[in-house]
């Protein structure tokens, strides 16, 4: 039996100023047919769906066809889309008796021709392979589920936890898909729940807080018989699509009504729930940086407004700005996007002395750059190897480590996973654990850092990833929509 199997995966920020090319793919690795496998890394989707399908090798036949991730920016560029939408088609159009197709999405994209590009592979896919050929998806839980998905898909799982298990979500696909595969009286009916509601990033961890609640009430569900998978989406907020707003999902063996049931239910309770996560936890960067230094430890200041995590372009200088203003003398670990500085770095020569204007132009609206004189303590960059999001390495490229008073800032080339993983400041002979501030990229991605911070701090910065949704110039998100519109539930 055949099995194909893809990965399309980029997080659109709708209001970010970078578009979304194909070296933006290159530089997370894209990579086809045999070398999927070669470099599906060890947390990926795809390492924990091959996992769980590995003991049914002699059963189960596994096509790649590609693995394309750019993380999170800006609106995909029409030749970039439709490359990939051209690989697709010709992949599966040379399968025959193709049995299943697991599709590895993120399921929150958006380009300059299609709002909803994941639903236009899936339609794509379907039109391929036939009604007889289950799709199973794997998405995102920041995802925007659509009824175009929905109804090109046979079953989807969706992760669990934020931060993401990524290994997880990928081996309940494999054990899900087997189980569509092994038992063909399985009649799989799936309901989609559109909730009107988008919210702030704030409360979006799911250790804690209302999104605990929430999406603890799904998994009970998957307790019940004949349920086959519950998912709640609590769409990434600044993606501005006409079928925009959260989800829930109920996939029951043959029972339409008991699916129709739990996902309401779903709904409902994010809907109980909305006050809950618009509450902010987040300080002014000046009250941050004065709370942090008279925190013991070594302390994280998460840079909400730049969060490339969420499409930012990781050049954001407020709270670098507030730092100096401020004259802080501990140790603090910056990470900045800016290539020109870079070759300012290069041309001058490790050791040197450079005054140049650090930051603020990706993304001019919300930061400007800082003047500053640094000392160019050493070069470096390129791929650097680390374990993140299901990744095995990412490309920064060339990339300098200053030094503006105690403050150590890595500029890089390209944005990377920017300072939200360790690896940047060890890759220039940097120890995390001596530094006092950290400033990571991410409102919620620390984890890398849990070994040695004692305390996280939520920095409300403006930018592409900022928390106040309502000062973005929204154009085509459906209306009414909470907490922007009064609405009678």
């Amino acid at each position: 039996m055949k099995i194909a199997l893809a990965s399309f995966g980029q997080e659109t920020n709708s209001f970010s100023q970078k578009k979304t090319n194909i070296d933006t793919f290159i530089m997370y690795g894209l990579h086809k047919k045999e070398e999927v496998i070669e470099k599906k890394g060890k947390t990926s989707v795809i390492s924990g769906f091959l996992k769980k399908l590995e003991s049914y090798s002699d059963k189960y036949r596994v096509i790649p066809i590609f693995r394309a991730w750019a993380g999170a920016s800006g609106i995909i560029e029409k030749d970039t889309f439709n490359y990939f939408k051209e690989e697709l088609q010709n992949n599966l159009a040379e399968l025959t008796d193709l049995d299943a197709f697991f599709f590895d999405l993120h399921g929150a994209a958006q380009s300059e021709i299609y709002h909803d590009t994941e639903g236009e592979l899936l339609e794509l896919a379907r039109k391929i392979v036939g009604s007889r050929t289950i799709i199973l998806i794997a998405l995102d839980h920041h995802a925007n589920v659509t009824r175009k998905m929905i109804t090109n898909i046979d079953a989807v799982v969706a992760h669990n936890d934020q931060p993401h298990k990524t290994f997880d979500t990928g081996y309940r696909a494999g054990k899900l898909l087997l189980h569509l595969l092994e038992d063909k009286g399985i009649k799989p009916k799936i309901s989609l729940k559109k909730i009107p509601i988008i919210t702030h990033q704030e409360q979006f961890l799911t250790d804690n807080g209302p999104m605990k609640e929430w999406f603890d009430y799904a998994r009970s569900f998957e307790k019940l018989p004949g349920v086959l998978s519950t998912s709640t989406y609590p769409m990434q907020p600044w993606l501005d699509i006409p079928e925009g707003g959260w989800s829930a999902i109920a996939v029951t063996d043959n029972n339409q009504e008991l699916a129709d049931r739990i996902a309401n239910k779903l709904a409902d309770k994010a809907w109980k729930l909305r006050f809950d996560f618009l509450k902010t936890e987040s300080l002014e960067p000046e009250k941050a940086i004065d709370y942090a230094l008279k925190e013991r430890g070594t302390v994280i200041l998460s840079d909400t407004g730049d969060s490339v995590f969420g499409g930012a372009g990781g050049d954001n200088t407020q709270i670098l700005q507030e730092m100096l203003r401020q004259n802080v003398r501990e140790i603090a670990f910056i990470p900045i996007v800016d290539a020109e500085a870079v070759v300012a770095a290069r041309e001058a020569g490790e050791g040197q002395i450079i005054t140049i204007k650090l930051g603020g132009k990706l993304d001019p609206e919300f930061s400007t750059p800082v003047s500053v004189t640094a000392k160019v303590i050493k070069l470096g960059g390129g791929i650097l190897k680390a374990d993140i999001l299901g990744l095995e390495s990412f490309d920064v490229g060339e990339a300098a480590h200053l030094l503006v008073n105690n403050i150590h800032v890595v500029v890089t080339e390209k944005t990377g996973v920017s300072g939200n993983h360790p690896i940047l400041y060890q890759h220039f002979g940097l120890n995390p654990a001596t530094a006092k501030l950290i400033v990571v990229k991410t409102a919620s991605n620390w984890q890398f850092y849990e070994d040695i911070c004692s305390k996280v701090i939520r920095v409300n910065t403006m930018g592409s990833t900022m928390s106040q949704l309502e000062n973005f110039k929204w154009n085509n998100l459906p209306r009414p929509i909470f907490p922007f519109d009064q609405i009678s539930h």
